[in-house]
């Protein structure tokens, strides 16, 4: 008993330390959400007066309020949305199965090259880009669109690399050789083959693309003037602006933003037991 503990140990050198730091990043990341969650259930009159870990007794009047602001605006926000962020992460990871798979079970002239691009765009900050982006689409009337959010979203470098890098790992080359040798086309293989295994990468890139783009704030401030086609991040982001000279609002803010992180945990958890199960028996296939 003791050899086994002293080999435990030998192989620990670091003892409970890792598992520390992993607590503390845990507590850093989840704090804030713990903060908006109490501080949206607090009333205009409780939010600067009361603990901050103090719960309040407003949540189900600022929820109300929220829904009845402006006619409902919230609801338009959110379903703008899920439109930049559904639409947008579907969009984005079918042509980045397609490109990864291409890119990763063919070869043609300059597919190293493209592929020597693609990480370089990886490295490029979104940032960079969305004023170049925001000059292209006004120059083709596509400015204050919702084009304008969705299409950028579209050609994602990480996404692609990540798909030719499962793509490459997943799809055996005899299988496609059998298939080829069976008389099935191209296409036929990658729809009947290459998705079904690679659905597993798939659903990582979905999941990354939607809380990207749901996340995403900037390109659709840069992009978008009217506020009917705004999504939650810049809709909130109006009403902190307004709280400046109604601090009322600020409780509709706080309530805003804890409804807006719902969605996200919902599809994580979905997604993820989803994901586990395509793992499994992907490794059966």
């Amino acid at each position: 008993m003791a050899t086994t503990h002293r080999a435990t140990a030998a192989r620990r050198p670091w003892g409970v330390a890792p598992t520390g730091l992993l607590l503390l990043g845990a507590i850093y990341c989840l704090f804030p959400v713990l903060w908006v969650l109490i501080a949206a259930t607090k009333s205009p009159g409780e939010l600067f007066t009361t603990s901050t870990l103090a719960f309040g007794t407003g949540f189900a009047d600022n929820v109300t309020q929220l829904f009845a602001y402006r006619d409902g605006v919230f609801w338009l926000w959110a379903a703008n949305t899920l439109l930049y962020a559904g639409g947008g992460a579907l969009l984005s990871t079918a042509v980045s199965a397609i490109s990864g798979y291409a890119l990763a079970k063919f070869r043609f002239p300059g597919r190293n090259l493209i592929f020597k691009l693609l990480i370089g765009g990886i490295l490029v900050p979104a940032v960079v880009l969305a004023i170049p982006q925001y000059l292209l689409f006004s120059k083709v009337g596509l400015a204050d669109t919702y084009w304008a959010v969705l299409l950028p979203q579209i050609l994602h470098p990480y996404s692609i690399y990540l798909a030719r890098i499962y793509a490459t790992a997943a799809i055996p080359d005899s299988l496609l050789e059998a298939g080829r040798i069976d008389g099935a086309t191209e296409w036929r293989l990658m729809y009947r083959v290459a998705v079904p295994l690679m659905v597993p990468g798939m659903v990582t890139i979905f999941l990354f693309q939607f809380v990207a783009i749901w996340n995403n704030f900037l390109l659709p401030f840069i992009m978008l003037g009217d506020d009917g086609k705004f999504p939650l991040t810049v809709g909130l982001y109006t009403l902190l602006a307004a709280g400046a000279n109604q601090p009322s609002l600020y409780n509709l803010i706080l309530t805003g933003a804890l409804l807006s992180i719902v969605p996200l945990i919902a599809l994580f958890l979905t997604m993820q037991r989803y994901w586990k199960t395509d793992l499994s028996s992907g490794a059966v296939k």
